[in-house]
């Protein structure tokens, strides 16, 4: 669990500092869940914590209790269908996008087409041998969004990145088994080469295109 204390010092704000990290880990759950702090009163939490750590008969009967469970499934239900639904307009919107913005990179100067939509264009060209899909590569790269937002970088970690050809995004295998070791290329990735509808959020939506500035440093 990450937490921040926006730079003050937590054990000086909150006395309980258990009781804090577990109501704040409870917290980070329900929020994952799609519960919204509206959706019951501390009050009624504190009470049913308290009788179940005692041993407490609950105060609520059966057919309560199943009552509640069943409104609290359609909440979350109406809530994820919300943000499914909200999901597939936000893919078709960004499909659209997406396939304007490869048109008009593929007149840039130096890009060229690899194959099923994927374009590249070569900073440095290697000399060494290029991997198989079996191979494990040792790669430096970035990765933007096509707004220039970054959301991953082996150079900004400072070390770089090992894995199999055959175990990343289509349009990274199709790329690393054309490259030399030596290589630098950029990469323009469409959607379904990437991650298509479903993205990788946070940070990258449905249908995205994905922008990639990638060393091949050696073949394993």
């Amino acid at each position: 669990m990450t937490t921040s204390t926006s730079g003050q010092d937590a054990d000086t704000q909150v006395d309980d500092t258990v009781g804090y990290f577990l109501g704040f880990s409870v917290g980070q759950s329900f929020a994952q869940q799609g519960f919204q702090s509206s959706d019951f009163t501390i009050e009624g939490m504190q009470k049913g914590l308290s009788d179940a750590l005692s041993g407490e008969a609950p105060a609520l009967s059966d057919e309560q209790l199943a009552t509640v469970q069943g409104k609290i499934q359609a909440i979350l239900q109406k809530r994820q269908n919300a943000r499914a639904e909200e999901m597939r307009k936000q893919a078709v919107l960004n499909l659209e996008k997406s396939n304007v913005w490869m048109e008009q990179n593929g007149k840039a100067d130096g890009v060229k087409d690899l194959a099923k939509g994927i374009q590249y264009k070569v900073i440095k060209e290697g000399e060494g041998g290029s991997p198989s899909p079996q191979d494990t590569v040792r790669v430096h790269y970035t990765g933007k969004l096509t707004n220039g937002e970054v959301f991953d970088s082996s150079v900004a970690r400072g070390e770089p990145a090992e894995f199999p050809v055959n175990g990343v995004i289509q349009g990274w295998q199709l790329a690393l088994q054309k490259m030399k070791v030596g290589s630098k290329w950029m990469l323009y990735i469409p959607p379904d080469m990437a991650y298509g509808e479903r993205g990788s959020m946070p940070k990258i939506g449905p249908n995205e295109v994905l922008i990639f500035e990638v060393e091949l440093l050696e073949i394993l």
